[in-house]
């Protein structure tokens, strides 16, 4: 009962409120974005949400599209913004997902969306991460985010997958507040992102 009626309610309902009360920042934040990156505050890609089914996720776009002399982009660093690197910092990239959540391609919470490339490598455990919708914040994300590694990471979202309920929920929800408000788990030794999962690490 709790998956399949009370949660997605839950999704919509919370999804229009932090619209509503992020509003103010929502525009602020997609004006400046706007003109650092000609233009184009969002970032829209494909990602697979339940099922493995292909949707088109969208953040704030926190790296502009600088390339080198021969036409190739510059490195994450290279390519992120100053303001960029605050919103990733601070995690409002995230906040545009909420119009994911309305759509019912994501969840608040659940396992994060990862790159289609990355279904190839799965394990058929690991491919359990999408028997369920994908969510902006997850039980992965509060215990380490991109300081653990994929393994980790995809045993934290099985387990999720496994024990889903209001509590958890809760539990997730009030710790990723704290994570944005106090920033932790981000390996900064790794650059920008986490290194690309190629079901060897």
């Amino acid at each position: 009962m709790y998956r399949n009626i009370i949660k997605p309610l839950f999704d919509f309902t919370f999804a229009l409120i932090g619209l509503l009360v992020f509003s103010p920042l929502f525009i602020i934040i997609t004006f400046l974005l706007f003109f650092v990156n000609n233009g184009k505050p969002f970032f829209f890609d494909r990602r697979p949400g339940i099922n493995e089914k292909i949707f088109r996720v969208i953040k704030f776009k926190t790296m502009t599209d600088k390339k080198d002399s021969e036409g190739n982009l510059l490195s994450d660093m290279e390519r992120t913004t100053k303001i960029g690197k605050w919103i990733r910092k601070s995690s409002l990239d995230e906040i545009p997902q909420l119009l994911n959540v309305l759509k019912g391609e994501m969840s608040l919470i659940g396992p994060r969306p990862l790159w289609p490339s990355y279904l190839q490598y799965y394990s058929v455990e690991q491919k359990r991460r999408h028997s369920i919708k994908p969510g902006i914040t997850g039980w992965a994300q509060i215990n380490g985010r991109n300081s653990i590694s994929w393994k980790q990471k995809f045993e934290y979202d099985i387990y999720y997958v496994d024990h889903m309920n209001l509590a958890l929920d809760l539990k997730i929800f009030f710790l990723t507040i704290k994570k944005v408000i106090i920033p932790e788990g981000i390996n900064a030794n790794e650059g920008i992102t986490m290194e690309a999962f190629d079901g060897t690490n």
